[in-house]
């Protein structure tokens, strides 16, 4: 049974009744979803996980969803953890992980957030879902909207990958291609939504994928045996994944399965779309539009984002960082990743190894350390890259 208690605003604490349909704070901020962990038997809990179905929905009590009825499942979550020797001797390090979320529903880790927002928009009455996306996220949404009986609207950049925006059809969504980037398929949202009945579900302008997200520092902790990680490596566009991890240590620790000790964060972005990187060198709070995005990742194509305050406070809290990596560098990743431990991941993913090299040639991480990498979608889903890469040299 869910423990929630109430919404707060992740900027000004201000308070919201759970149980009703929101977007944002008054303040224009993100909400976050609290419970009531105390009334919690945590331990007990933490005994029966072992017993529970591997999705994660085995999490449940720190989920929102009260009725278990409205729960839409497609077996997301409980992704695994895979020990990179191979990839881990050649770099030095003994302890490297990759974090494989390409075994989730639609191939990504977006089934994870979407799961969850599409499970309470079903409780909370509601029957048209719209959101913009670079790929992943539309294809989960329209995947979770057709087993949960709801419709759903998908706003895609025209430059989205030929295999995302079909299968969103395929779920029998309605999918409207926009000129420019993900930010402009959010303002053409937003400028039907008007006349439309439409549930925004963009990111972070609800409550509930990020609450479907942080269950991936959950999993991790439970794969390590209670450990956690010396450091975390994150392909960062939108950032709910890396601000519900950082949310869900948080929450571990009240519930006394771990301790004051958080790894450290990092996230990488690409240096044709590189905002919240900017940002962090420069000392900010906040971060400026990235103006004219390129890169063939196209999850990190990403010019602003609304939860920029609460990544850039992660990173800082943890003594992490933000670093930007080349499309040449992401695509040679891939490749690396697919020879050493076969596993054909996306350029995002490819994006985390490339950061961790410089992390490691700029003496940021020893080697020694436990390290987890996110394999954040499929890379079959992006076959116009793989089969050019597939064509270049070295193959």
């Amino acid at each position: 049974m869910s423990a929630v208690s109430h919404l707060e605003c992740a900027r000004c604490a201000k308070q919201y009744e759970a149980g009703r349909v929101y977007n944002l704070c008054a303040c224009g901020s993100p909400l976050w979803v609290r419970y009531d962990l105390k009334r919690l038997d945590a331990a007990r809990w933490r005994e029966q996980l072992t017993a529970r179905p591997p999705t994660l929905w085995r999490y449940r009590e720190v989920l929102p969803v009260r009725d278990q009825s409205c729960i839409t499942s497609l077996g997301e979550g409980c992704t695994p953890l895979l020990h990179a020797r191979r990839l881990g001797e050649k770099l030095g390090m003994a302890s490297l992980y990759l974090k494989d979320e390409s075994l989730n529903p639609t191939g990504s880790f977006k089934a994870r957030g979407l799961a969850v927002a599409v499970s309470m928009a079903k409780e909370l009455g509601l029957e048209r879902l719209a959101v913009p996306s670079a790929g992943n996220a539309g294809g989960a949404l329209a995947a979770y909207a057709a087993q949960a009986g709801l419709a759903a609207t998908v706003f895609m950049p025209e430059a989205t990958p030929l295999v995302n925006r079909m299968e969103c059809r395929l779920f029998g969504a309605e999918v409207i291609l926009v000129p420019g980037s993900i930010k402009d398929c959010a303002r053409a949202l937003r400028e039907r939504a008007t006349s439309k009945d439409w549930f925004d579900c963009s990111t972070l302008r609800e409550p509930y994928r990020l609450e479907g997200k942080k269950t991936m520092a959950y999993e991790v902790v439970e794969q390590l045996l209670g450990r956690v990680p010396d450091a975390m490596i994150y392909p960062t566009g939108g950032g709910t994944g890396l601000i519900g991890m950082w949310k869900a240590f948080e929450e571990m620790q009240q519930l006394g399965w771990i301790g004051e000790r958080r790894p450290r964060m990092f996230a990488v972005q690409a240096s044709g779309c590189a905002p919240i990187v900017r940002a962090y060198a420069q000392g900010a709070l906040q971060a400026e539009e990235w103006l004219d995005p390129e890169t063939i990742a196209s999850g990190l194509r990403v010019p602003s984002a609304i939860g920029d305050f609460l990544m850039l406070r992660a990173l800082r809290e943890s003594r992490g960082g933000a670093l930007a990596v080349e499309d040449g560098a992401m695509l040679a990743a891939v490749r690396e990743l697919a020879e050493e431990e076969g596993v054909i991941t996306s350029p995002e993913g490819g994006a985390a190894l490339a950061a961790l090299r410089r992390l490691l040639a700029d003496g940021h991480l020893s080697g020694l350390e436990t390290v987890v990498l996110f394999l954040t979608a499929s890379g079959y889903k992006y076959v116009e890259v793989l089969d050019a890469l597939a064509k270049s040299p070295g193959n």
